[in-house]
């Protein structure tokens, strides 16, 4: 999707236009809610030969992962060139499973959608919340509106790859109709 496509779509979805007609996807809560959670997210890494694309990503990972330091958040900003993507122990080619669970305070119907570089499935409460498959410098998903039935915990499950160059990864959110802002990390734990 050209980066224009991507941009008159957000800015539909932000103010009102025809992508927002759609209904909100509906979250499904943690069930039953953590009874207590570290901060931050799970990750483990896989470390293919080159990646393009999520599946390539998926594949790598099922073909063997390993544990790496748990991510703070959703808050990794662009790096320079020649930096660890995330916790990992590389700067290219970079397969990452994140799982967890991020709070929401209260209930309503919220935008989210995701700053990455370079690809990125992101489920949020069983829900494709953010998705880009491809390689593009930090850049936004197209904006998802979700409905949040009830504040508490809802589950997070992520792919992420970064190919080559600077990486990033960011997760933003506000109440529909308004800005969105970036997650703290204190939202998130696992």
């Amino acid at each position: 999707m050209s980066k224009i496509w991507k941009a008159v779509v957000a800015a539909a979805v932000l103010f009102g236009g025809f992508a927002a007609e759609a209904a909100p996807l509906k979250l499904q809560p943690a069930n039953p809610q953590p009874a207590s959670v570290k901060p931050g997210l799970s990750v483990r890494y896989a470390y293919p030969h080159d990646v393009k694309f999520l599946s390539a990503a998926r594949t790598a990972l099922k073909q063997g992962s390993e544990a790496g330091r748990p991510l703070s958040g959703l808050d990794y900003r662009d790096t320079s060139e020649g930096e660890a993507a995330l916790t990992s122990k590389r700067a290219e080619n970079v397969a990452a499973a994140i799982k967890g669970y991020v709070h929401f305070d209260k209930p309503g119907v919220y935008n989210i959608d995701f700053l990455t570089n370079d690809g990125l499935q992101a489920r949020i409460g069983g829900k494709v919340v953010g998705e880009f498959d491809g390689r593009q410098a930090c850049e936004s998903t197209i904006m998802t509106e979700v409905e949040v039935p009830s504040s508490g915990w809802y589950p997070v499950d992520i792919t992420y790859f970064q190919r080559k160059g600077t990486s990033c990864l960011h997760m933003r959110m506000g109440p529909a109709g308004k800005r969105v802002k970036w997650m703290p990390n204190k939202a998130f734990g696992h």
